[in-house]
């Protein structure tokens, strides 16, 4: 009996870790297209969401245009078959009620297009990021002003539903301004689609929620949450390619969290904080997103203040992490980036400055270097590569 348990085991820890490794670490040349959808904020010169085409062996991106014009698409979402992008629309009132928006399009491959298919409510004002469950059924949204997260079905021709599971979070944490109450940040399941996890910035806390993949549904884990240090503010969150580990950038401190993570039973522990600014830099700071690289040698983290990319080693066997360079993102408040689908080059969205500027990334050394490309999108938030056929 025993051996039979340890050869269980073996198999459900490989099952795991083959389930981790992101999509993206594929080889590119499996897929004919790419397209990099740019979500913004249209408060300004912005219309919407902006589309590239993309030669991962080249990295040239050819601008598509507008590909569809909607209201604060933020963060937006595509499903594995690229048939269909889901967008938040970032903004505090829907039909006159507290609550931004959620909106569905499907993918014209050819041009890049977007045409929109429906809008619902995300139950929550100002909703801030949003992702697809593992098999294509549902959308998660987390709500920053409104404090909690919703689940969306997908419908058979790709329009959405209205919410399955609204959860509201409730709290507060030390720093008054910031925090006077709870600020859902960023929502995702895990890779066996059992869990879901969210970072709340207004309460330091990442609360893990079991996810009923035939329902939509969360229901509190147990435990229900793991904690940060009081104060810093968790932004976002990323699980490494082997499943043990996951790390999460703080905002309001501006450090990265490293916690082992128990897959089986939804259980996250802290076992490092690490800065993501130099020792001399005094002034403000926020930083705003993190990513491992694919093949979980790397991180990289973005300050917005010091408009940098804080790059860190990943110690393979405890996952802790070193500090190796921060590189400036050559524009002023970077917030998501995006590493290509060959992993061998990044690309930096920078808000105030309206440009996303190319790296080179070496993925024997994780050292970044600037290609000279960069493109000028107004208001640029966050960037999503698109296998389309």
């Amino acid at each position: 009996m025993r051996h039979n348990h340890f050869v269980a085991s073996l198999i459900f820890a490989a099952v795991l870790a083959i389930l981790a490794t992101p999509a993206l670490a594929a080889d590119p040349s499996a897929t004919s297209k790419y397209i990099a959808y740019i979500g913004t904020y249209t408060t300004g010169e912005s219309k919407g969401i902006y589309a590239y085409d993309y030669d991962p062996t080249s990295g040239k991106m050819t601008s598509l245009g507008l590909a569809a014009a909607t209201t604060n698409p933020s963060f937006v979402t595509a499903n594995t078959s690229g048939h269909f992008l889901y967008a938040v629309n970032e903004v505090d009132k829907y039909e006159g009620k507290a609550s931004g928006g959620v909106s569905a399009f499907s993918v014209d491959a050819k041009t890049g297009k977007l045409t929109f298919l429906n809008e619902v409510a995300s139950h929550g004002a100002d909703p801030c990021y949003i992702a697809l469950d593992r098999t294509g059924k549902f959308v998660l949204v987390a709500n920053y002003t409104g404090g909690s997260v919703a689940v969306f079905p997908i419908l058979k021709d790709g329009h959405l539903g209205e919410a399955s599971s609204v959860v509201q979070h409730a709290g507060s944490g030390p720093n008054h301004e910031r925090q006077e109450g709870p600020h859902a940040h960023w929502i995702e399941v895990t890779p066996d689609n059992r869990f879901a996890v969210a970072a709340d910035l207004g309460l330091d806390q990442l609360l893990v929620y079991r996810f009923d993949a035939e329902k939509g549904a969360l229901s509190p884990n147990d435990p229900p949450f793991a904690k940060v240090e009081p104060g810093s503010g968790p932004r976002h969150f990323a699980l490494h390619p082997n499943g043990k580990f996951a790390y999460v950038v703080d905002e309001l401190k501006s450090t990265v969290n490293t916690m082992t993570v128990d897959l089986q039973h939804g259980v996250l522990k802290s076992v490092q904080t690490i800065s993501t600014l130099p020792r001399d830099f005094t002034a403000h700071n926020d930083t705003a997103e993190i990513e491992v690289h694919p093949n979980g040698k790397f991180l990289y983290a973005s300050n917005r203040g010091h408009d940098s990319l804080a790059v860190y080693s990943i110690d393979p066997k405890r996952g802790t992490l070193k500090q190796l360079e921060d590189i400036p993102t050559g524009g002023k408040i970077p917030r998501s980036f995006a590493i290509d689908p060959t992993g061998n080059r990044l690309w930096v969205a920078n808000q105030e400055s309206g440009n996303i500027v190319a790296f080179h990334l070496n993925p024997k050394t994780g050292h970044l270097t600037a290609t000279g490309e960069i493109l000028k999108v107004p208001a640029a938030v966050c960037i999503k590569f698109v296998a389309v056929n």
